[in-house]
């Protein structure tokens, strides 16, 4: 409940100028700025949680990247109301030939932030994830070294107008990529195979699953990803949603957790 103010552990971040280096640069030198935070912490000033605005934890990704289809159950709902989710074709229903998808940096906030619903005359869904922060960069990275290149954890919701335009087009709109309520470090998760996550809206109960349902694992998602796009520092892994995808509305509360990494409120209003 409390927020400890370490700005002051940035002076370990190097000095870059043009053209400036791809990643996030905080998340690049994240293991110098934790020692450097560990030094000057005793003497932190402390605020109380709820007089902190928190915005996305990771400030400059190069990319966030989604995990499609990436639950059973989620594909099973999927095939079940096809007028909701665009007739998904079988192909599109199998994360291994649908592949990932990009949502824009432009899309991404904090959870103080909330979700601004565009196109209110459509249907506009919660979905609930696991994000994983990449630490460092790599191509084609085996699934057994996976985790070495990953920074920590954070809750995602991958907000989504249904509709007929391609997933990136409806799941990137300002708003629709939220990332929080911060980050924890990847030491504190021996196994994010197996993270209880779940959502409700206005204290309805939406989605309940744990990660260990995942078709593709965050070490699977990561060597499959990585086969497309070198990952850099800082990138987001939306790693796939679990059934029960709703609608929100203007004035919605979602609460979405993740276990060991901890609880966000974010409110829904119209843009």
């Amino acid at each position: 409940d409390k927020v400890l103010d370490v700005t002051a552990a940035l002076d370990v971040l190097p000095k870059v100028s043009w053209p400036l280096p791809q990643g996030d640069l905080l998340i690049a030198n994240l293991p110098k700025v934790v020692a450097r935070i560990n030094e000057i912490k005793h003497a932190a000033t402390a605020k109380p949680l709820t007089a902190v605005k928190l915005k996305s934890p990771v400030a400059n990704p190069s990319k966030i990247i989604g995990a499609p289809v990436n639950y059973q159950l989620h594909i099973d709902e999927a095939g079940k109301d096809p007028k909701a989710f665009a007739n998904p074709s079988p192909n599109m229903l199998n994360i291994r030939t649908a592949g990932p998808f990009l949502k824009a940096n432009s899309s991404l906030v904090g959870p103080s932030e909330g979700v601004a619903l565009r196109f209110t005359d459509r249907r506009n869904d919660h979905e609930v994830e696991l994000a994983v922060v990449i630490g460092k960069a790599g191509s084609s990275i085996p699934a057994d070294k996976a985790l070495d290149y990953v920074a920590g954890y954070a809750i995602g919701l991958d907000m989504t107008t249904r509709g007929t335009e391609d997933r990136s087009v409806r799941k990137s709109i300002d708003t629709y990529s939220v990332l929080g309520p911060w980050l924890v470090t990847a030491d504190e998760i021996a196994d994010p195979n197996n993270l209880d996550l779940w959502i409700t809206v206005n204290n309805e109960p939406r989605q309940k699953s744990n990660t260990k349902m995942l078709i593709l694992n965050v070490q699977q998602c990561i060597e499959f990803f990585s086969s497309y796009y070198t990952l850099l520092p800082g990138d987001i892994i939306m790693s796939g949603t679990p059934e029960g995808v709703g609608p929100v509305k203007n004035g919605d509360l979602m609460i979405a957790e993740v276990e060991k990494v901890g609880r966000m409120e974010v409110r829904v209003r119209n843009a």
